[in-house]
């Protein structure tokens, strides 16, 4: 199996390093000292459940690597509609794109049934920015829980979690699917293949869609907004009201309010991808994480006022970082 990673970051670098452990053929692309001490020194991965090296061929040219079988896109979801020209070397005709991205990806639709199929969200794919370079049918969904860090360049710190949950857009347990799964757990990772991935989108969204956010805005780690009295009944809202929009598109969520807070607390003083690119002068990841459930609710006729509110002050802050 041919694997290249496009962005590999925390997360790419992280399951390329695992991928080429178990033998796959990896290609790492990214760029600046990150790439310089992965070509140097490998791939140097820090992780309560043991260290490991990984020497993945790695570099910034994605000519160079050719067509893959996959394709581990860890860029974020906003950088999707200009790579164009990045992923473009890497795909044959059957190329799948295995999509590690947090909040409403932009195939949420496709092949989803119903009233809503083949609709398209805004938010996520503006005009069909990102359809016109990422053809939905090349689509793995990836629900990413686990969590690392890029302690420095060349060297990731693994947190927590090793669960990469895949899943086709249409539902089925296909050939590409399994595929890539064996890949996965055989590198040491946990990579079910999903019969419903919309509805782990979802469970991942509740927290990503409220911590992200006030993280930002309140500059706070996820156990400071739990211990927070009033922060954590915002939170509590904002999950509510997600569930909300998520039951009026048929999908229904395994998990509690409670637990999922629960489970947030546990991380301890952990800061968010969207604070760490605050801090880091970076662009917001906010608008599959906010902006799209916003426009969820108003397409299912779901009143969400907090989801709202938090969006118009996070958007902009998001604004005038980028400013």
């Amino acid at each position: 199996m041919k694997v290249a990673v496009l962005g590999a970051g925390a997360i790419g670098a992280y399951v390329g390093a695992a991928l080429h452990r178990a033998g796959a053929e990896v290609h790492l692309i990214a760029r600046g000292p990150h790439l310089a001490a992965m070509r140097q020194h490998g791939v140097r991965v820090r992780s309560p459940r043991g260290d490991f090296t990984a020497h993945p061929h790695a570099t910034d040219d994605p000519a160079e690597v050719g067509p893959a079988d996959h394709v581990f896109l860890g860029l974020k979801a906003n950088a999707y509609a200009a790579c164009g020209p990045l992923i473009a070397p890497l795909l044959h005709e059957t190329t799948s794109v295995v999509a590690a991205q947090n909040g409403i990806p932009w195939w949420y639709f496709h092949r989803h049934g119903g009233p809503y199929d083949g609709h398209r969200v805004e938010s996520v794919d503006p005009h069909g920015a990102v359809s016109a370079v990422l053809a939905p049918e090349r689509a793995i969904g990836c629900v990413v829980y686990a969590a690392t860090e890029l302690e420095q360049p060349g060297v990731v710190r693994h947190l927590e979690g090793t669960r990469f949950s895949i899943g086709e857009p249409d539902r089925s347990r296909s050939a590409r699917c399994l595929a890539f799964s064996e890949a996965m757990q055989a590198g040491g990772l946990k990579c079910p293949v999903e019969p419903d991935l919309r509805s782990d989108i979802w469970v991942k969204l509740l927290g990503n869609i409220s911590f992200n956010p006030i993280s930002a805005l309140a500059r706070a780690t996820m156990r400071q907004m739990c211990l927070h009295g009033g922060t954590r009944k915002v939170i509590e809202i904002m999950m509510a009201e997600t569930l909300s929009v998520a039951q009026a598109l048929g999908c229904e969520v395994g998990v509690s309010i409670e637990r999922r807070l629960a489970g947030a607390e546990r991380v301890g003083d952990h800061r968010t991808s969207t604070l760490q690119d605050l801090e880091r002068g970076k662009p917001l990841e906010l608008d599959v994480l906010l902006a799209a459930v916003v426009e969820l609710a108003e397409i299912t006729g779901v009143e969400v006022p907090t989801l709202r509110t938090v969006h118009a002050i996070s958007d902009l802050l998001a604004l005038r970082s980028a400013a």
